[in-house]
């Protein structure tokens, strides 16, 4: 099959910003403790943090991590995981059925942000708790001295402030599923009071607001408006979830499509939150916090039964991605790029072990999943403004998408440097696209890296005996472009173009 695009660099959508390459720990299965944490392990540093992991974490790219949830934040104590670490209490953690330690707290997580280089991004209970335990919280974290709770800090370890800036006001509270579930009332009202404390203590803070729990949820959409009827002008953001998984009839071009649903759901919560915005005759703009997404094959988790025991870090959700997962994950990144005039900040959900593309065995080594090549080089190559990519290209029709295009892709475009960065998925499950791009409008360009994530098996996997399985393919590079560049992208790949003004070098 052959097809065409064109770089749109007169149409920029909006700011690459950042924290799109955000990521999310929760004390989930394995993803602190064996995971980011494991006092003990040959790597470990003073504080107990893998540096093995530690280095494949500034690997993948992660600016900002979201904690400690997730359905574990809605009945979290965060007092418990402060202080002399022989003195704090273990409790159940309702969320995942296991026992936690405390051993890892928010003064842990903001040392290992700090080692990571990522920003830290925290999330409140407003499931069992409220108002003043996000402020007394926030007093924690963000207020140099003088007060009960800063000088709490300062007497365990921590004598700066943590200066979180971006704050998320619970976690998918009109999931049933969540402990404290609520109204969209009740949860609008607990989110505006709770916006207006915080902001009373810190008004620099940048606060997420609860968006439904996925496009799935019989109260998407009236579930924003209603709670942005309430919040509207003391939250900054709202929040989407979104995670995507292969039907059990193993549909995969509907599946490599999946970026399609992506699409709907930011749009469709960008139109609510523009509607909430205009009624209110505000002129405020409201962005979108993508902080829970990737691929999770969740009902495999919900088909195991819970076991008689509350154990500690049990194994949950540790899926071995394939290569069709990781193209998934690369197309995913394209929407999010897409709709970079609105979504500000996106969290991989999670890092590592738990539905993760960093895998890590206890006492021994970390390695990189399928997922991982797409994040990583899409973080550290996507620079500049987003600009569209007009494509011209065959059809597929998929079971649950109906037709769509058979090839996505968006591209970025560094206005100082000239560089363009292309990202490419081809959906097709079976043929390879001739792909013909017209770079005319940018002039001289020479490419200067070619990167393809294919295989032959697009179920191929790294595990634990084979942790190289997959990996990109750099392709050579062919004969001078001359204003059009002619790319073969494989059926079920993730391909990765970038450009430099000729001579740039």
């Amino acid at each position: 099959m052959r097809a065409t695009g064109t770089v749109r660099v007169d149409t920029p959508i909006g700011e690459v910003h950042r924290r799109l390459f955000g990521a999310f720990v929760e004390h989930m299965g394995r993803c602190v403790y064996t995971g980011i944490y494991e006092p003990g392990h040959p790597s470990a540093d003073a504080d107990g943090f893998r540096e093995d992991v530690l280095e494949l974490v500034r690997e993948l790219g992660v600016t900002i991590v979201r904690y400690p949830g997730g359905n574990f934040v809605s009945g979290y104590r965060w007092e418990d995981g402060v202080g002399p670490t022989a003195t704090r209490p273990r409790r159940l953690n309702l969320a995942w059925h296991t026992t936690e330690t405390n051993e890892f707290g928010v003064d842990e997580f903001v040392r290992w942000a700090a080692r990571a280089g990522v920003e830290p991004m925290l999330a409140v209970n407003l499931g069992t708790r409220g108002v003043d335990e996000a402020v007394a919280l926030l007093e924690y974290t963000n207020v140099a001295g003088g007060t009960a709770r800063s000088e709490q800090r300062i007497a365990n370890g921590s004598p700066s402030p943590h200066d979180v800036r971006m704050w998320c006001l619970g976690n998918e509270m009109d999931g049933p599923w969540q402990l404290g579930h609520k109204t969209a009332d009740e949860y609008g009202r607990l989110a505006t009071e709770t916006a207006r404390a915080m902001r009373m203590l810190d008004p620099r803070l940048e606060l997420v607001a609860c968006g439904s729990s996925g496009g799935w949820m019989p109260t998407f959409i009236e579930w924003e408006r209603t709670i942005l009827e309430h919040a509207y002008e003391l939250v900054d953001y709202v929040s989407l979830h979104a995670y995507f998984e292969e039907d059990e009839a193993g549909d995969l071009e509907s599946f490599l499509s999946s970026g399609v649903s992506m699409d709907r759901f930011i749009e469709a919560v960008v139109e609510a939150t523009d509607a909430v915005g205009a009624a209110l005759g505000s002129d405020k703009r409201m962005q979108l916090s993508v902080d829970e997404w990737n691929v999770w094959y969740l009902r495999r988790l919900q088909a195991q039964p819970l076991p008689p025991n509350w154990h500690v870090a049990r194994t949950l959700s540790e899926d071995d991605y394939s290569v069709a997962d990781a193209v998934v994950v690369g197309s995913l990144l394209i929407s999010l790029l897409r709709h970079a005039d609105r979504v500000r900040c996106a969290c991989l959900a999670q890092l590592v072990n738990t539905i993760s593309p960093i895998r890590a065995e206890a006492g021994g080594p970390a390695w990189r999943q399928t997922t991982f090549f797409p994040f990583s080089l899409t973080a550290r190559h996507a620079n500049g403004t987003v600009v569209p990519l007009a494509l011209d290209v065959p059809s597929i029709d998929t079971a649950t998408h109906g037709v769509v295009a058979a090839v996505d892709g968006i591209a970025t475009h560094d206005e100082a440097s000239g560089a363009v960065s292309v990202f490419l998925v081809n959906r097709s499950a079976t043929e390879a696209i001739a792909l013909g791009l017209d770079l005319e409008a940018l002039g001289a360009m020479d490419l200067v890296e070619h990167v393809v994530l294919a295989d032959d098996d697009p179920r191929a996997r790294n595990t634990t005996d084979s942790p190289t399985r997959v990996q990109p393919r750099r392709v050579p590079p062919g004969a001078p472009i001359d204003r059009r560049l002619a790319v073969s992208l494989p059926p079920v790949s993730w391909s990765m173009l970038r450009l430099e003004r000729r001579g740039s070098a």
